[in-house]
């Protein structure tokens, strides 16, 4: 197992190494994951929620058709109005 060693800065702050960087595929902004166990910690990419929630709602048909969407709920909030007057 290879070695890398980094310095802490007055903020906590580490610089992660390009080696690692390349290793795990991050990217600058991208998020990560520390887990710890025990004394040690390991870091991984995390997860996108975006991404992990891409494809969750299946639509009623492809393509969306988003005005007409848009139209009938916007019909569904009218009718809920002139229903409560």
């Amino acid at each position: 197992m290879k070695e890398l060693e980094t310095t802490l800065t007055r903020k906590g702050q580490v610089t992660i190494p390009q080696e690692v960087r390349r290793a795990l595929g991050l990217k600058p902004r991208d998020k990560v994951l520390f887990e710890i166990e025990g004394e040690a910690a390991k870091i991984r990419p995390a997860v996108s929620k975006l991404l992990a929630g891409y494809g969750a709602v299946v639509p009623r048909k492809r393509p969306e058709d988003f005005r007409k969407l848009r139209e009938e709920f916007e019909e569904g909030v009218a009718e809920e109005v002139v229903s409560e007057t």
